[in-house]
């Protein structure tokens, strides 16, 4: 009768152990969820502001799909109209997805480059953050230059002993130029982005958008 009791106990323990821990898990993702999310909020927004040309009012966020992959995008208006459009896209590094920020001009001219997350080797292929890297980007056409390192046959000069980190640079801003396409109808020359394919005349590509405004 002891052992059972005793092995009661040990349950009944347990089951209030699970219980409180569980409770203590709710409260503190209670607590801390919406600050983190107004963390994120805040450096998606910085990054807005840093990739595209002055706007006004609140960017609108949207999604469009680009051969089966959705890419999250912000429309910025000034008063004249769309100033601009920051794309997430992101490429495979040597340590892992590097996701980036892109800002167009409406005409399909980068003007900026953000990294939003990347695991690379510090020295090496964590250079891709820096502006030694990223400001050879800036006012970078893809109509007229070629999106792919020099190595590759492009105009991308990689970063030093870090080829596999400047190639996925280089495809997740060829991916946002696809998807910029996309959302707006603007039809580039097939070799002007690594990968990339234009459609022919008459044709559409599928893509599903739907926007809703950035609080």
């Amino acid at each position: 009768m002891a052992i059972q009791s005793s092995f009661k106990n040990m349950v009944l323990c347990l089951f209030v152990i699970c219980i409180v821990c569980s409770t203590l898990l709710a409260v503190v993702y209670a607590v801390t969820a919406a600050p983190i999310q107004a963390a994120a909020e805040a450096k998606t927004n910085a990054a807005i502001a840093q990739v595209v040309p002055a706007f006004e009012g609140a960017p609108i966020e949207a999604t469009v799909e680009v051969d089966g992959t959705e890419y999250t995008y912000y429309t910025v208006s000034d008063n004249s109209g769309v100033a601009g459009y920051a794309i997430i896209s992101s490429g495979s590094g040597f340590s892992g997805p590097v996701q980036v920020m892109v800002g167009f001009y409406p005409d399909g001219k980068i003007y900026n480059t953000s990294v939003l997350s990347q695991a690379e080797t510090p020295g090496l292929g964590a250079k891709c953050v820096e502006p030694a890297f990223r400001d050879q980007f800036k006012e970078f056409d893809p109509a007229v230059k070629k999106l792919s390192v020099v190595k590759d046959g492009g105009d991308v000069n990689a970063i030093t002993a870090s080829t596999i980190t400047s190639r996925a640079f280089c495809d997740a801003l060829s991916k946002a130029v696809a998807a910029f396409d996309a959302i707006t109808g603007a039809q580039l020359p097939a070799d002007s982005v690594s990968g990339a394919t234009v459609p022919e005349e008459g044709q559409m590509s599928e893509t599903e958008i739907t926007s809703q405004e950035v609080k």
